[in-house]
């Protein structure tokens, strides 16, 4: 059983977070370990298994990025532990552009400017791959996937130089 079956959801792309969070709380009551804590050691032992299962999908499925890679898996592509390099030429331009402008972060507003235009990029990107996952483009949604990756790092990175300039 796939995670998007566990939920009793489509496999899209596009999920209504509320109704999984819902879904998650009501399985995660059903299959709780201490719903078994009377049972045999069998039964205590494939609740936790199932629990376990159960948030794993459900950590999956509620980012949107490791839900997009979720589904390319779904489809034959696996991106999860690759270390392919994208080779668009722009993009890589647009990467070390971001590298020079993370170094030269030093103060507040700089920093402010970076995550709104990071934001917009990462928002434009998942724009995309949400219209390339749902026309099938899979080639097309795994290099998203790997621009978002980097995306991500981005954010994370800025997030640490936000604490450095805080103190």
């Amino acid at each position: 059983m796939n995670h998007f079956e566990l939920f009793d959801m489509p496999a899209a792309f596009n999920l209504d977070a509320a109704e999984l969070q819902q879904r998650y709380r009501k399985l995660q009551q059903t299959m709780h370990p201490d719903r078994f804590a009377n049972g045999s050691e069998r039964d205590k032992l494939m609740a936790v298994q199932r629990t376990s299962q159960l948030n794993d999908a459900y950590q999956t499925l509620r980012s949107p990025l490791s839900r997009a890679e979720y589904l390319l898996e779904l489809r034959g592509i696996e991106l999860a532990h690759e270390q392919t390099t994208l080779q668009d030429p722009e993009f890589l331009m647009a990467q070390m552009e971001w590298r020079e402008r993370i170094e030269e972060v030093d103060d507040f507003d700089s920093l402010d400017a970076a995550y709104k235009d990071l934001q917009e990029q990462m928002r434009d990107l998942q724009s995309e791959l949400e219209q390339q996952l749902n026309s099938d483009a899979n080639d097309e949604a795994a290099n998203t996937v790997r621009k978002l990756k980097f995306m991500h790092k981005l954010h994370h990175e800025l997030e640490q130089i936000e604490e450095r300039v805080r103190y």
